[in-house]
């Protein structure tokens, strides 16, 4: 699950339509505080405006004009805006209005970060200190003897053999279909990677997030839009190759490689996902006819959004609870349109049914150093917190596991909240528990990013044993980066639920051409040809690290339940084999 790319970030967005209007106000919103004589008036400050259910947007809108309140764009079908305003009180006001649950910012302007790294990162892509003494870069030479219908780089793709997604398997019984469509919110797909493009759906894809460069940087293209088809973190490629890289004699093949990806971004080019982008990605798939939805995030700025922690703020409170509803309409939006929406559980090995202690949130704003600054340490109700998206209802939770099978020493669990586990790498899960790129999961990386991080050098060789290159028959170079996370968990159970729609979907009528099968459907055969997986002997298992640059570490995770369904694998690993032939 990724919070940021190579350093802290993430922010807001507005739809194609409202874009100008977005980037003009967040210049305004970066000028200093302008206040009255009686104090009532600030610096413009952009909102999420959430509708009491059953509100007109006429009449929302009223509402929102009267409490001081500009509309500049809104979503009637789910029930919320995008607006601004410079009213001092207007929070207070919208939630005291009739016919508004209330008002939530939608950012504020922070410091730009220095160089931070956070857990999820840290956890998701290994320093090079860590992966010193590894070895080299992978040869492809010493792939020469594939399989003649494998892929180049198939042999290295654990993960896909651990799902029966193989030249034997499902590649040959069920590759999936062009007629099926998955949706990849995250911080974009770069779609000219030699292994994304033939499958890249450019004219359903679009970019809800203008680049803001307090956190992301100076902006790369006029006006801080950029194309949906970019991808300036990597992250977003990774996970789109697990679900569906072609198979085209290059690099490797992801779980479906014959559906389309849709890029839909609404993820910083930092890292940030900011409320209103991600409710603009998660309603528009529902209208676009996308059949599954991969979240590899968590909304920002909280962790855990609650409804009534005493450690926030009323506003900060109330910030929370519209994030849990309003993303939670969204998703309900979403499924009754056909998707069906999958989720990372995240990357901190917490028991999200007693996660605790919080002590990074908010994340956003940064203070002058680069950190959060407001950042406290806040008890966790597992009862009134939420880990949004993945606890929200409606929404396929996937665990992460590594080569032997495992649970992953970094991925949370659950009873509750474990629906799945699948494929996500655990670079620690070796004979000797010492770090290995290979025992991580191998995607796309696109080749900008490679430049921009500094993984390959002036002649384009790769600088680190995570990232292997290869040059296609035209000349074209093809990189490729071991990750691990969550956020590499969710797209195989993504690329499964493809499958299934591709196996049993009917037409649909309201998008010509494609498929559709009821989430609900998809949803039950994906869980229920997953391979029943117990917990481990003892239930409270003990992970044992030798890092290179701390040590060992030795950590424990406790597993509860039974083999068909436990806080570990959920109802069990996915299995796409299985999927594609249960009737």
């Amino acid at each position: 699950m990724r919070k940021i790319v190579l350093s802290a970030a993430m922010s807001t967005a507005l739809l194609a339509t409202t874009l100008a209007v977005t980037q003009s106000s967040f210049a305004e919103t970066t000028a200093p505080t302008t206040r009255t004589a009686t104090g009532a008036t600030t610096a413009p400050t952009d909102y999420v405006v959430l509708y009491d259910v059953g509100t007109s947007d006429v009449l929302a809108r009223a509402a929102i004009a009267a409490a001081g309140g500009t509309v500049l764009s809104s979503n009637a079908e789910v029930g919320y805006a995008v607006v601004t305003s410079t009213a001092a009180d207007f929070a207070e006001k919208a939630g005291a209005a009739a016919g508004l649950v209330g008002a939530a910012a939608n950012r504020t302007i922070g410091a730009a970060p220095k160089d931070a790294v956070d857990e999820d990162d840290a956890v998701e892509r290994l320093s090079a200190a860590e992966l010193a003494g590894t070895g080299g870069n992978v040869s492809l030479k010493a792939l020469a003897a594939r399989k003649p219908t494998e892929e180049p780089l198939a042999s290295l793709q654990w993960d896909m053999r651990a799902i029966g997604a193989t030249a034997e398997g499902t590649y040959r019984t069920q590759p999936g279909s062009k007629k099926v469509s998955v949706g990849v919110i995250d911080t974009g797909v770069d779609g000219s990677h030699p292994d994304i493009a033939p499958n890249f759906d450019a004219e359903l894809s679009r970019n809800f997030v203008t680049d803001l460069p307090d956190i992301d940087g100076p902006c790369e293209v006029e006006g801080c839009v950029d194309p949906a088809d970019v991808d300036e973190g990597g992250h977003g490629t990774h996970v789109a190759s697990s679900i569906g890289s072609p198979i085209n004699g290059i690099g490797i093949a992801g779980v479906a490689p014959n559906v389309n990806l849709v890029n839909l971004r609404a993820g910083q080019d930092s890292g940030y996902f900011f409320l209103q982008p991600v409710l603009d990605a998660i309603t528009y798939a529902g209208d676009a006819g996308v059949d599954v939805i991969n979240m590899s995030f968590y909304v920002d700025p909280w962790l855990y959004n609650c409804r009534a922690n005493p450690a926030d703020s009323p506003a900060e409170q109330q910030q929370q609870r519209i994030t849990i509803e309003a993303v939670q309409r969204a998703i309900d939006y979403a499924r009754s349109k056909g998707v069906l929406p999958v989720s990372a559980s995240g990357n901190g090995a917490t028991d999200l049914g007693a996660p605790g202690v919080d002590t990074s949130s908010p994340n956003y704003p940064l203070d002058e150093e680069g950190n959060p600054a407001d950042a406290r340490e806040r008890t966790i109700d597992n009862a009134t917190c939420l880990d949004v998206p993945a606890e929200s209802n409606g929404v396929v939770t996937v665990n992460s596991t590594g080569p032997s099978g495992r649970k992953a020493y970094y991925s949370n669990y659950g009873t509750e909240q474990s629906d799945v586990a699948a494929p996500g790498g655990d670079a620690y899960d070796t004979p000797n528990g010492r770090v290995s790129p290979a025992a991580q999961v191998l995607g796309a990386y696109p080749e900008n990013v490679a430049v921009a991080e500094g993984a390959i050098d002036e002649n384009g060789e790769p600088t680190l044993p995570s990232v292997i290159r290869e040059i296609t028959e035209d000349g074209k170079s093809a990189y490729y980066q071991y990750s691990q996370g969550t956020s590499m968990a969710a797209p195989h159970a993504a690329g499964v639920a493809a499958l299934i729609v591709s196996e049993y979907g009917k037409r649909d009528p309201a998008h010509r051409g494609t498929l559709t099968l009821d989430p609900d459907v998809t949803e039950a055969i994906l869980l229920g040809t997953a391979t029943d997986t117990a917990c481990p002997v003892p239930a409270e298992f003990t992970y044992r690290r030798y890092s290179a640059t701390a040590g060992e570490l030795v950590s424990t995770a406790t597993c509860a339940g039974p083999a068909d369904d436990n806080g570990f694998y959920g109802e069990g690993v996915v299995d796409a084999q299985r999927a594609v032939s249960a009737f």
